[in-house]
């Protein structure tokens, strides 16, 4: 229902269907032993293992409820879905009102190739590029990105 959305902002992704998994960051995650872990740097040394981006294995480990021993993602679930995580449906559909997509300086989840096909189904879209982000922008620049965000809100 798009009546229900007055604006609406679209985190560093484009509607199309993509070759980036993150099925080997999955795999990473259900590796852990969870019973050697009694701190998040315990399971970082671990993880540190098969994920070599610091800051990545620091936003993974924000989803590790170390004192239960166990992951707040269904792991499973999300492997086993991953194909259709990496696709986009076909659609027909408009959002006619304005849409900021904002994507990290430092991602490729967004190209100037896919502005047409974006504009094609958001006809508002505005474009802006978060610096020293990559594709997880909340986490590699959370004060930025809720900056650039509740801006973007605010002025409508």
């Amino acid at each position: 229902m798009p009546e229900l959305v007055r604006r609406l902002v679209v985190a560093d992704i484009a509607p199309v269907a993509y070759g980036h998994t993150q099925a080997h960051l999955i795999e990473a995650m259900q590796t852990l032993n969870l019973n050697e872990i009694e701190s998040r740097r315990d399971a970082d040394m671990q993880l540190s293992q098969r994920v070599e981006d610091p800051s990545v294995r620091a936003f993974l480990l924000q989803s590790l409820d170390v004192k239960a021993k166990k992951w707040r993602l269904n792991l499973d679930v999300l492997d086993a879905e991953m194909p259709k995580v990496m696709s986009f449906p076909e659609i027909s559909g408009q959002f006619d009102g304005p849409t900021l997509f904002l994507t990290g300086a430092d991602s490729d989840y967004v190209s100037r190739d896919h502005r047409g096909l974006i504009k094609s189904m958001f006809p508002n879209a505005r474009f802006a590029k978060l610096p020293g982000a990559g594709h997880w922008l909340h986490a590699d620049q959370p004060r930025a990105f809720e900056a650039a965000v509740r801006t973007y809100f605010d002025a409508g």
